[in-house]
């Protein structure tokens, strides 16, 4: 399979903006055969639904400019339905956790969260981070308007904060070990 439809494929699940470095040591190629590929992809998305967009050494799969009012119009109508129980489930972890990585929040949920993650955040009921554990990735934090929509002003004050956060923390150490085993 070529370069540039193997970083098509890992910038569509992704979902999020990736550095050209982060790329290249994915697909197991040098930066440099990494910009090549997507200087291929970008080409190949002239014209199409998406497009490839660049900001500093990050890259992310994005709607294309012709098609952003029709997926507008689609995203304003997902934004007024239910979060549903797979919004739940994300927010009940980020905000028990204070804050949580997709990758953690993947793992407790046991399933893929990444449209989830990009529901909660068009809501402005989350924001993505930098990861302060190791500044490489994301994580993701409540924002003052869901603590202010759930009669709170800190996570701390939630309903049974400290027994589901002591849980929900036991369970990131004994997964953690059964990695490292």
């Amino acid at each position: 399979m070529n370069i540039d439809t193997l970083l098509e494929a890992v910038l569509f699940f992704l979902a999020e903006p990736v550095s050209v470095k982060r790329l290249g040591a994915l697909l197991g190629v040098a930066q440099k055969a990494a910009e090549d590929g997507l200087a291929v992809l970008e080409e190949k998305l002239k014209g199409r639904g998406v497009s490839l967009v660049r900001v500093g050494s990050e890259v992310e799969l994005r709607t294309a400019p012709a098609a952003s009012a029709l997926v507008e119009k689609l995203t304003q109508e997902e934004l007024s339905r239910d979060i549903g129980k797979a919004g739940a489930e994300a927010l009940a972890v980020i905000l028990y956790r204070g804050q949580a990585t997709r990758r953690e929040i993947d793992w407790i949920r046991g399933v893929n969260s990444t449209f989830t993650l990009r529901e909660l955040a068009a809501r402005g009921l989350t924001r993505r981070i930098a990861n302060p554990k190791d500044g490489r990735g994301y994580a993701y934090e409540p924002t003052p308007e869901l603590l202010a929509h759930l009669g709170v002003s800190r996570v701390e004050d939630m309903p049974n904060y400290e027994d589901a956060k002591k849980e929900l923390d036991a369970f990131a150490v004994k997964t953690e070990n059964k990695q490292n085993e």
